[in-house]
């Protein structure tokens, strides 16, 4: 890659099956490496650190389109008739476009009046976990890590989701009904960016304040997470969430972040 600008000290393969590489280079320039990792093996997975990746002791996840392969609030726009609307909304609020709240409450609105019993369809029907999810979060917490999934969707989601994948603890939004049906509003405060931010920093310091942590999210509204965690892996992100992480995973499933964090397969918790 000398070509680009980066030296290599060393490159290694570190796996069996050789999908997994392991590259130092004595320059300090992360985004320059970035690039050429992007330049010379994009679609690719990777982790750009200044020391040989550690398992964390605190592994924190967002829960739409990355623990799941879905955005909830979208598949419940298809049970009242309005996905087109509410899922055009979604997207321009994970690219960064939107106000994540103005655009949360939007789309709440939207919802006013569907049976809390399509909620219980859409989980049971559409609701997925991503390949890999259990995998992942198992895998952690056999080494000692605690788990929590945060999200800007809801707990009527988010608390089945959690149990179903082995999360410890869950943060997110709570829709609010009345006789059985949403209202449109939100009851409680809104889990946003700067919760999910705080989340992670509290969770740190209720482990001792110097625990190595990992995050993972796809959207604008993980930007700060993936930024405040020792290690912020995007997962098929956004182009600014991925911009803003010093990991990412653009070709393989939510196990590919064992393989960055180089933890052998053979010690996996298959799910």
């Amino acid at each position: 890659m000398q070509e680009s600008g980066v030296r290599l000290a060393s490159a290694a393969m570190l796996d069996f099956c050789e999908t997994t590489m392991q590259i130092a280079s004595p320059d300090e320039d992360a985004a320059a490496l970035r690039k050429a990792l992007d330049d010379h093996f994009a679609p690719t997975d990777g982790l750009v650190c200044d020391h040989e990746p550690t398992i964390p002791g605190l592994f924190i996840s967002d829960m739409d389109s990355t623990m799941i392969g879905q955005e909830c609030i979208d598949e419940l726009g298809d049970f009242a008739g309005l996905k087109e609307r509410i899922a055009e909304i979604t997207e321009r609020a994970m690219q960064g476009e939107l106000d994540f709240e103005q655009a949360l409450r939007e789309r709440v609105g939207l919802l006013k009046g569907l049976s809390v019993d399509a909620v219980e369809e859409c989980l049971a029907s559409r609701i997925k976990p991503m390949p890999g999810a259990r995998t992942l979060v198992e895998t952690l917490k056999k080494f000692g890590c605690r788990t929590v999934l945060v999200t800007g969707g809801f707990h009527h989601f988010a608390d089945p989701v959690a149990e179903r994948l082995g999360f410890e603890h869950v943060v997110g939004n709570r829709l609010e009904v009345a006789d059985g049906k949403l209202t449109g509003g939100l009851a409680g405060p809104i889990v946003d960016s700067s919760v999910k931010k705080a989340t992670l920093l509290a969770e740190v310091e209720a482990l001792g304040g110097h625990v190595t942590s990992l995050a993972t999210g796809d959207g604008a509204n993980d930007i700060p997470m993936l930024e405040a965690a020792t290690y912020g892996i995007a997962y098929h992100a956004k182009p600014k969430a991925r911009a803003a992480a010093n990991g990412w995973v653009d070709r393989g499933d939510l196990t590919s972040v064992l393989r960055l964090l180089g933890i052998d397969e053979q010690e996996w918790v298959r799910g």
